[in-house]
C-alpha cells in the first residue's frame, strides 16, 4: 500500500505536552471509567498511551527490538504505580526522537510493522491526536489539539478512509460529520469515534 499523502516533519512537542497534562488531570477515581475505545477502560487507554509512546520513541530512533516488535494486541494494556512520573517523560522522549529528520526517513517498525519512517511519523501524530480526545471525553476535560498535529492527523485519516475495501484498515468505519464541523470532528469521526461520545452515551 503506497501513502498518497506525503507526511511533513511535524514536531510532536506541543501535542505530546497537551496529552502529558490531560494525564495529569485523570484522577485514580476515574481508572474505571469508560472511554471512546470500547475495549478500554481510562487506565487501559493511558497504558496504551504509554506503551505506544514508548514504541514510537524507539522507532523514531531506529532502535528496533521487543518495544517495537510486539503488536499492541498482544495484550491488555494497563499503568503500574509509576505512571504518573513516566508517561510525561516518555512523551517526550517521544517528540525528541521524531524531532531528528532521520527519523522521517527510510524504514523501521513499530507494533511489529515494517513501515517508512514517514508514514510512522504520522502514525504517532495521529495516536496522539485522537487518543487525546479520547482521553478528554472520557475524564471531562477540555481538549485543544496542536493545530499542526491535528492538520496532519487529518490528512493521514483521510488517506485510511480512502484506501479500497479490503485494504488494511486501522479504524473502524467513519462516522459521518457534517463537512462544516470543526476539523476534529471530522478527524475523530473519520477515525471511527463519534464526535458527541460522552462516557453516558
Amino acid at each position: 500500500m503506497t501513502d498518497p499523502t506525503p507526511t511533513p516533519i511535524v514536531d510532536l512537542g506541543p501535542q505530546t505536552r497537551i496529552v502529558a497534562r490531560l494525564a495529569e488531570g485523570v484522577s485514580d477515581e476515574q481508572f474505571a471509567g469508560p472511554t471512546p475505545c470500547p475495549a478500554y477502560a481510562v487506565r487501559n487507554l493511558l497504558g496504551h498511551l504509554l506503551g505506544l509512546a514508548v514504541a514510537f520513541r524507539d522507532a523514531g530512533r531506529k532502535d528496533l527490538g521487543v518495544t517495537t516488535d510486539t503488536s499492541p494486541e498482544a495484550s491488555m494494556p494497563d499503568v503500574g504505580p509509576g505512571w504518573r512520573e513516566e508517561l510525561p517523560t516518555v512523551l517526550e522522549e517521544l517528540a525528541e526522537a521524531w524531532r531528528d529528520p532521520a527519523a522521517w526517513t527510510g524504514m523501521t517498525r513499530a507494533g511489529g510493522v515494517d513501515l517508512p519512517g514517514e508514514v510512522a511519523g504520522a502514525v504517532a501524530v495521529d495516536e496522539l491526536v485522537i487518543h487525546g480526545w479520547d482521553l478528554a471525553r472520557a475524564t471531562g476535560q477540555d481538549y485543544e489539539p496542536d493545530p499542526e498535529a491535528l492538520r496532519a492527523a487529518h490528512a493521514f485519516v483521510t488517506a485510511a478512509a480512502e484506501q479500497p475495501p479490503g485494504e488494511n484498515k486501522i479504524f473502524g468505519p467513519p462516522v459521518p460529520v457534517p463537512a462544516d464541523a470543526p476539523l476534529l470532528d471530522r478527524t475523530v469521526g473519520l477515525a471511527g469515534r463519534d464526535p458527541h461520545w460522552t462516557p453516558r452515551a
